[in-house]
């Protein structure tokens, strides 16, 4: 997944940032209001951590604005203030879940899957394609019931593609999903074909059938057609 994590303390965020990334997620951070407000114009995130205590403006806003753009992000509150007040208007806003500091690092971490699981699987626990099934929070592909061994980018791409198939995924929306903030080192996007060359020559080794579809001059899509 990849998750942003709005937070004005960097050390707080840095460590936010180390664990969920350790976790397997695709991790940023911004440390003020104009900062959250460009990443949340230029790219999209499955998941947001969000202080609403920033030193130039308030969360609440960009909660605003994020649920007016892109209504299926998960957003979990992550702040100091712990009235029933401050946590109704963050809720009623909009936000998915709310979490006083401090906190353990492995609660948020377990928040975060249970806000993946209601926001991005529906609310289970494996996703299924036909003979894949992936399991999210161990990390686990199975083809025909057989575990296959995916590399955790492969593991992502997988992921990323069954959760939005048939629509068709440009090489830089794979990038910035896979690699976020770092995709601007790449020179160009040919390691994105070396990546899905190697998930679609594992996964039809294992005996599933190739769903991964070229689009000339468009990208991929992951489709039955």
């Amino acid at each position: 997944m990849k998750i942003l994590i709005i937070e004005d303390e960097r050390s707080l965020a840095d460590d936010l940032v180390n664990y969920l990334a350790a976790e397997g997620n695709v991790c940023e951070s911004a440390h003020n209001y104009f900062a959250a407000e460009d990443k949340l114009a230029a790219f999209h995130y499955d998941i947001i951590l969000l202080d609403i205590n920033l030193p130039d403006g308030n969360g609440l806003q960009l909660l605003h604005l994020l649920r007016e753009q892109e209504p299926p992000t998960g957003v979990l509150i992550i702040s100091a203030r712990d009235s029933l007040d401050d946590k109704l208007k963050g809720l009623g806003l909009g936000a998915d879940d709310y979490l006083t500091k401090p906190f353990h690092l492995a609660e948020v971490n377990a928040r975060v899957k249970a806000l993946s699981r209601r926001r991005i699987f529906g609310g289970k626990a494996e996703i299924r394609y036909h003979e894949i099934s992936i399991d999210p929070e161990s990390g686990t592909v199975r083809v025909n019931e057989q575990v296959s061994e995916l590399t955790r980018k492969e593991f992502a791409l997988l992921q990323y593609f069954v959760t939005n198939k048939n629509r068709v995924m440009t090489k830089e929306a794979i990038a910035e999903h896979l690699w976020g903030d770092y995709m601007e080192m790449a020179g160009n996007f040919d390691f994105i074909y070396t990546h899905i060359k190697n998930l679609r020559r594992k996964l039809t080794d294992a005996g599933a059938n190739d769903y991964i579809r070229t689009v000339y001059g468009m990208g991929y899509k992951w489709s039955d057609e």
